[in-house]
């Protein structure tokens, strides 16, 4: 991660590390995408935009909670295949 911006001053690397280990800390360890540092006399402001963190999703398909059908048995994808999908029209 170096899209690293210091505004109002100046910092070593040493404490800007520190900044990017602050923050990993404060939002579990994921990465970060740009940080933002803004001297203002002896305090600093953090500004960060996290990278995007993947997620599965999760329907309801014939009873079951299912991230994927990659694991039913025929009888099961021959279910889901003829279910009636209901839609909302407006």
């Amino acid at each position: 991660m170096e899209n690293v911006t210091v505004l109002g001053g100046t910092l070593d690397r040493k404490e800007i590390d520190e900044y990017i280990k602050y923050v990993r800390e404060k939002n579990d360890n994921r990465q970060i995408e740009s940080l933002q540092i803004e001297v203002d006399g002896d305090y600093v402001n953090l500004s960060y935009k996290l990278e995007p963190q993947p997620f599965d999703r999760i329907r309801r398909i014939t009873g079951y909670l299912v991230g994927t059908t990659d694991r039913f048995n025929n009888a099961k994808r021959a279910e889901e295949r003829d279910r009636v999908k209901h839609t909302l029209t407006l």
